[in-house]
């Protein structure tokens, strides 16, 4: 029983963690109609950020506050310099172009910075907190749940009860019927992109820490595992995202505890191969139109 608890609030935690990247590819989604496969490169781009103005001044909260800076000017330059010139008549365009954007973030990183791991510390203690003798959820884990909630709570009431929240996904739909309308498509789409690379940059801090290190890769694993939170719950809902990343955690904390951590990534195969077959919009999936 003691192990069951164990690996429900570790997967709990986990997946809270896996949440915010896949916050950050559903909101690119609705604001653009594009899966950046670029996210987790971008994040860490904020995070070496975050590690040089933290080695400069001594402070892990100026660190942390520039790498959030700095994700959403790296997706503002993204978009005006490569992703506004990129065909969208075919959706395969954008992906290769993110692709491409990844080996280029990463192969600059690797440059500037090198390919040794650096040690990312993390906003607060890691060391979990034991009732009973079972280790349940650290002061780390505390924090993550309530910027998640944070977050969520911003997005829903951006996309639901803004102005700018509708024009943001009417630009994303129905680009030409939009301008029609007085919108201004090219500005939505760019701050679509800015908000994405700021959650993204968020992502990138809160996982990076749980993780091996800074490195110019440590994001591969974790947003595979992300992308697969987002589309089990619906790349066009920001709450199942958080839902899908629970999941998500929880599996891997489950098949990681009974069957060993090497079989996790198969289980996340599994999972989103699944759910790609079964319900290809996902669990939590909205309506791309409402009556208004």
């Amino acid at each position: 029983m003691d192990r069951l608890v164990f690996l429900t609030v570790d997967g709990l935690s986990r997946g809270a963690v896996y949440a915010t990247m896949a916050l950050a590819l559903v909101l690119i989604w609705r604001g653009a109609r594009i899966v950046n496969f670029a996210q987790g490169a971008m994040a860490v781009a904020a995070a070496y950020v975050a590690h040089s103005v933290t080695a400069a001044t001594g402070s892990f909260w100026l660190g942390f506050a520039a790498a959030i800076a700095a994700g959403p000017a790296l997706g503002w330059l993204v978009e005006r310099l490569v992703m506004r010139h990129v065909g969208h008549d075919r959706p395969l365009n954008a992906v290769i172009v993110a692709l491409g954007l990844v080996l280029l973030i990463t192969a600059v990183l690797g440059i500037v910075y090198g390919n040794e791991f650096r040690p990312a510390p993390a906003a607060f203690d890691r060391t979990a907190l034991q009732l009973g003798g079972v280790p349940l959820l650290s002061p780390y884990d505390v924090f993550v749940f309530g910027t998640v909630a944070v977050t969520v709570g911003a997005l829903a009431l951006l996309f639901t009860r803004s102005r700018v929240g509708l024009r943001l996904r009417a630009s994303a739909f129905a680009p030409e019927v939009s301008r029609l309308l007085g919108v201004n498509v090219s500005g939505m789409l760019l701050l679509g992109w800015v908000l994405a690379a700021g959650v993204g940059a968020l992502a990138g801090m809160l996982i990076i820490p749980t993780e091996f290190g800074l490195h110019p890769n440590a994001m591969d694993r974790s947003f595979v595992v992300a992308f697969t939170a987002a589309v089990v719950g619906g790349l066009d809902s920001p709450a199942g995202a958080v839902i899908g990343g629970l999941a998500v955690g929880l599996v891997l904390s489950f098949v990681g505890g009974y069957l060993g951590d090497q079989v996790t990534p198969l289980a996340i195969i599994v999972l989103l191969l699944a759910v790609l077959l079964i319900r290809t919009d996902g669990l939590f999936a909205t309506p791309a139109a409402r009556r208004i």
